[in-house]
């Protein structure tokens, strides 16, 4: 595997069974975007044996952060489970242009000693998959038996698959899609109109701690959660209930139903938590991915066609952002192309948000596919 940064050849071996967060410096990192390279830094986290045992690494999606094992994927990751740390080594970073410890608007620019803010490059899903393999190379690992991730991240395991072909045994892509549909490409285009109609965003930098929930950050993330759940989940969460039982009290600003008022602290706790270029920087490299222009001229069997990993598809029957067909055009183009490829649609009524709250469905099948069974 040879280096892609800058600092990569002959730079010290990286820490690994940490289990926890730690900062890699990677060097310069040059971009699709062009422009000067990249200083980057990726946070990341590495539980289980180094590189002489397996190795799996996990892709978090548009708002993650590198901490699968403590967090958002603990119940995959750890001794005795699906991926089991005394056995295999578990990789997860903070993807470039994030908020949690990885190089993103909110890091200060070395040319002008201010955060780069809306200035920070367009960051791309092979960019992502770039700085993850210069990150693995950093830390001597030459192949993963797995690449997975859900949304966002299961793009950029397909990237990984297609761009290192010899470097990875099997890719799981959970959620995910070649390419965003149109009605996808529209909800996120809003999302991001709302952050950058706000006046304080078209006035200068911000990066959302303490901001109104009125604000165009918090709306973002109203949306978001709106296309994240299926009408299904939503009706039996909220149906139409009142936060006031029975009594409508006919505001016109204050949130009376109780799905108003789950959205409006969802977007409270957002700005807190998250930066709104942050969001603008990894939702357009979300909307942008298209596997079949970037890699097959158009054809979806071509742009598969270097990849050498078998290929496990999950998809939920209740997702409509990303869609089961999606996953089944995938599938059939993978066939096409002559690759090892199986598909699961699990019938489940929280649409999109299924990928991360139907962990218990997901574990036999990756098990069964990865032969961890026997």
């Amino acid at each position: 595997m040879a280096p892609t940064a800058a600092s990569g050849t002959g730079a010290p071996r990286l820490p690994l069974g940490i289990g926890r967060l730690v900062a890699a410096d990677l060097g310069a990192l040059r971009l699709e975007a062009g422009g000067a390279p990249l200083p980057a830094t990726l946070a990341y986290r590495h539980d289980g044996p180094g590189p002489d045992a397996p190795q799996v690494l996990v892709i978090h999606a548009l708002t993650g952060s590198a901490d699968a094992a403590g967090d958002w994927w603990a119940p995959l990751i750890g001794p005795g489970h699906v991926f089991d740390t005394d056995v295999v080594g578990v990789l997860c970073a903070n993807l470039l242009g994030g908020v949690y410890g990885s190089t993103g608007p909110t890091t200060v620019d070395p040319a002008t000693g201010r955060p780069f803010g809306r200035a920070f490059p367009a960051v791309s899903a092979r960019d992502e998959a770039r700085a993850l393999w210069a990150l693995a190379d950093a830390l001597g690992i030459e192949r993963f038996v797995l690449v997975s991730g859900g949304s966002l991240g299961g793009m950029i395991a397909l990237e990984w698959a297609v761009l290192f072909p010899d470097d990875v045994d099997a890719i799981v892509p959970i959620a995910s899609t070649h390419a965003l549909r149109a009605q996808g490409v529209a909800w996120n285009a809003i999302a991001r109109n709302a952050i950058t109609s706000d006046p304080d965003w078209q006035g200068g930098d911000y990066y959302g701690s303490g901001r109104s929930p009125a604000s165009g950050m918090a709306v973002a993330r109203m949306i978001g959660h709106i296309t994240y759940l299926s009408s299904e989940a939503l009706d039996m969460k909220f149906g139409r209930r009142l936060q006031f039982a029975d009594d409508i009290r006919y505001t016109l600003t204050e949130p009376e139903f109780q799905v108003e008022s789950y959205l409006r602290h969802q977007g409270e706790a957002f700005v807190k938590r998250f930066d709104a270029n942050t969001y603008l920087c990894l939702s357009r490299a979300l909307t942008y991915f298209d596997l079949a222009r970037e890699h097959g001229g158009g054809r979806l069997a071509d742009a598969v066609r270097p990849i050498k990993a078998r290929t496990l598809l999950i998809a939920f029957s209740s997702d409509w952002l990303y869609p089961p067909s999606d996953s089944t055009e995938l599938a059939a183009a993978l066939r096409a192309a002559g690759k090892d490829v199986e598909l699961h649609v699990i019938d489940a009524p929280y649409g999109h948000d299924c990928f991360l709250l139907e962990e218990g469905r997901q574990i036999p099948l990756i098990r069964k596919f990865l032969a961890l069974d026997n």
